[in-house]
């Protein structure tokens, strides 16, 4: 999975559109796409904030330490709900 495809699955899943994320990143819109699109570089400063303001900051730890952070989610989500419908 490329980089961008991370940010924009923690912005989409955080319920955020591009036009919402960009001031709480203090960037333009443009650079929230150029980033999500692979097109631009994102400094580890904002890194940080980006997962900060997704509330998702396990998912940076995890790019860190060189999980596949769409793997691991997809994982848990289908334990979670084995484990929901073992116990219904």
């Amino acid at each position: 999975m490329d980089f961008g495809q991370v940010l924009r699955k923690a912005r989409v899943g955080a319920g955020l559109s591009q036009e919402e994320m960009a001031p709480q990143m203090f960037m333009p819109r443009s650079t929230i796409s150029k980033l999500e699109n692979d097109k631009m570089e994102l400094k580890a400063a904002d890194l940080i904030r980006w997962f900060q303001v997704t509330q998702v900051p396990e998912a940076a730890v995890a790019l860190i330490c060189g999980v596949d952070v769409v793997a691991v989610s997809q994982l848990i989500t289908t334990l979670l709900g084995g484990f929901i419908q073992f116990i219904l």
